[in-house]
């Protein structure tokens, strides 16, 4: 009895000092910290607050798919924001790796950053579910883990983004009304998707079947999957052409670039475009507007990778956060784009247009970032 008493206290006191590391987060009331960079989203915000950690910090990127130009300008964003001034000091090491779209790929490079001990990881999830067990390990560790773009369908960690559903519903709503101007109340939509199983694609998706749905006309929306990539876009995009005719108008959620010249290859009227912020688009649609071509451009900036690496750095230093951070969408439509404002003649066209959040003082050069290589900082 007496071996089992002192079996049962050993084991009582390993929980107690089991349970005083799984530490992580607090939920806290707000305000944030900076929350004109770190803008909470919505009135019903949660917060959230690390214990504050000595700096410099270990940081890591995990991307999840890197076969597209927004991917490779997002891993060469954090490559160049990790040598910026106003962040350098406060990095003592900076990892980045790219896994492809295997979920337990992703998640065996996160574990493992974990099990290095480095401070925080900023991810672009591969899936929005099934990171459980990694958050779990993160709270336990302390480490700071904030998906970003491709966010989790949790409250349990920190994540950037944009507005999906917003996008997506405006996209829609300006293909509307410029239909609407034209006298049509119904037609044959394109909806180039992006890169099936994110929660980007889902959200954008839904939303815009939603408006089109909520505008009371007959329309017909035909879907192809382009990956967000130029190449497939317009792959698919003439593809759809050379199968169902002629379109009045397309939601292209990324490779916008790509589907305008798959119109111009196949001879098909210019129409309206709803497209991503990409600079080749906003040329195309800066030179064709008068055709026809009347584009509305809202970026997913790749800059997003730098907005989490800073709220990593701070919630690393022990500020108060929100638990969703919402980056304002910039917007552009065919009567507002001016040539070294908000596109650049002499930049390439896979350059995509939106890295300046100057709430956030992140101003991130385009030769900067060109500068910078894709590969992996292993």
């Amino acid at each position: 009895m007496k071996t089992m008493h002192l079996a049962s206290l050993a084991l009582a006191g390993l929980l107690a000092s089991t349970s005083l590391t799984l530490a992580g987060p607090e939920t806290v009331s707000g305000p944030g910290a900076d929350p004109t960079c770190f803008a909470p989203w919505g009135d019903d915000a949660k917060y959230m607050q690390w214990p504050a950690q000595e700096g410099p910090y270990r940081i890591a990127v995990v991307n999840g798919f890197v076969g597209n130009t927004w991917r490779i300008q997002m891993i060469k964003t954090a490559k160049a924001f990790a040598e910026d001034p106003a962040i350098k000091d406060k990095i003592a090491e900076f990892k980045v790796v790219s896994t492809g779209t295997d979920a337990p790929a992703q998640l065996g490079a996160i574990e493992d950053f974990i099990n290095q001990g480095f401070d925080a990881i900023v991810t672009i999830a591969v899936s929005p579910d099934g990171f459980d067990r990694v958050i779990r390990l993160a709270d336990k560790e302390n480490v700071v883990l904030v998906p970003f773009d491709n966010v989790l369908d949790t409250d349990a960690v920190m994540q950037v983004n944009e507005d999906q559903t917003e996008m997506g519903r405006r996209w829609a709503q300006f293909l509307v009304d410029e239909l609407a101007a034209q006298g049509k109340t119904g037609g044959k939509i394109l909806e180039v998707r992006g890169l099936a199983g994110n929660s980007v694609d889902r959200d954008r998706s839904a939303a815009i079947h939603e408006t089109f749905a909520a505008s009371g006309g007959n329309w017909e929306i035909i879907e192809v999957v382009g990956n967000w990539d130029d190449g497939t876009a317009q792959k698919v995009t003439a593809d759809a052409i050379a199968v169902h005719g002629q379109f009045d108008a397309i939601a292209a959620q990324g490779g916008t670039t790509g589907v305008v010249q798959a119109l111009i290859d196949a001879g098909h009227p210019m129409v309206p475009i709803a497209g991503e912020s990409e600079n080749g688009f906003r040329k195309l649609v800066a030179q064709h507007a008068a055709d026809g071509l009347k584009g509305i451009s809202i970026g997913q900036s790749p800059g997003l990778v730098a907005i989490a690496m800073k709220a990593a750095v701070s919630a690393l230093e022990g500020n108060v956060m929100p638990q969703l951070i919402s980056v304002p969408l910039p917007v552009a439509t065919y009567d507002q784009l001016k040539d070294g404002e908000n596109f650049w003649s002499d930049l390439p066209d896979n350059f995509f247009t939106v890295n300046e959040f100057p709430p956030c003082g992140v101003n991130v050069s385009g030769p900067a970032i060109m500068a910078q290589s894709e590969a992996d900082v292993k």
